[in-house]
């Protein structure tokens, strides 16, 4: 194992501090070696005025990383799993997974604000929370909205929204946990598959045992679960199709969300053998399919 590892991140300051957990994690099980963080700004959070349906999806917010990796001037990268691919590249593969922070999705209201009013304009670009938000907040507006946390909070701020839709994981890893007007249930709003779990990226055929006691085995079979039934039913990043699952011990509970179309969807559950995680997914997302 080389004395320096270099860790690949996207420039944001809470992809910065998730490169950071990695860091720690690594610097305190290999004593000697240091790591360094690269920073670098993707496609994805470069074009903010447009949807990442238009512009191509989330695999925007990893291509450069990737290619980084490809080049050898990164060892490693750290991504939120939820914005990964379904597709992850063969030679580029996730060999680490990190213990997950919370999963759900959490509601800010403008600064003075206790709630949202009746009619008001809550932002979000993403479909599957704004699918599933219109069922708690009939009578609201959906608007788009992108950039990291703390652009996303300016223009909650300055803007006409009375509120936007967060992961409370990254809120929790800056330690902004204050903001939080209201926390959803994952029944209320199932998560995006991977929700709170930061993935490391690797080349394929190469040495890692130094992650070994980074990489956490229950969020490994949660998010192989989640993953595998959101791919079999041709969801991506982008797609309404959510899944969450909870493992406690050798049982994983995984529920998915099926989106028909029209603003039709409706959640299901099955349970199994967490070492069967992704056969769970797929026969999840089977019998969603046949329903």
């Amino acid at each position: 194992m080389q004395s320096i590892i270099k860790i690949g991140s996207r420039e944001s300051r809470l992809a910065v501090r998730q490169a950071e957990i990695v860091k720690e994690a690594v610097e305190s099980s290999c004593p000697g070696v240091k790591a360094e963080i690269v920073t670098m700004k993707t496609k994805g959070d470069r074009i903010l005025n447009q949807s990442l349906e238009l512009i191509g999806g989330k695999g925007l917010f990893v291509k450069e990383l990737e290619k980084a990796l490809l080049e050898g001037s990164i060892d490693i990268s750290v991504h939120s799993l939820k914005d990964m691919p379904m597709e992850v590249p063969e030679d580029l593969p996730i060999v680490a997974y990190g213990e997950r922070e919370d999963p759900r999705d959490v509601l800010v209201y403008k600064p003075g604000h206790t709630s949202v009013r009746e009619g008001g304009v809550i932002g979000t670009s993403s479909r599957r929370r704004t699918l599933q938000l219109k069922k708690l907040y009939p009578s609201c507006v959906f608007r788009g909205i992108r950039g990291n946390v703390q652009t996303r909070l300016r223009r909650l701020e300055e803007e006409a929204f009375d509120g936007t839709v967060l992961a409370a994981a990254g809120l929790r890893r800056l330690h902004m946990e204050a903001v939080i007007g209201r926390v959803f249930s994952v029944e209320e709003v199932v998560p995006a598959a991977g929700q709170g779990i930061l993935a490391v990226q690797g080349r394929k055929g190469e040495d890692y045992s130094w992650l070994a006691a980074y990489d956490c085995k229950k969020s490994r079979a949660e998010a192989e679960a989640e993953r595998e039934f959101t791919a079999a039913l041709g969801g991506g990043c982008t797609s309404p199709i959510a899944a969450h699952a909870q493992m406690a011990g050798t049982e994983l509970r995984l529920t998915g969300l099926y989106y028909a179309g029209d603003d039709i969807y409706w959640t299901q559950t099955k349970s199994g053998d967490a070492g069967k995680a992704r056969e769970i997914g797929l026969a999840l997302a089977e019998e969603m399919r046949r329903r």
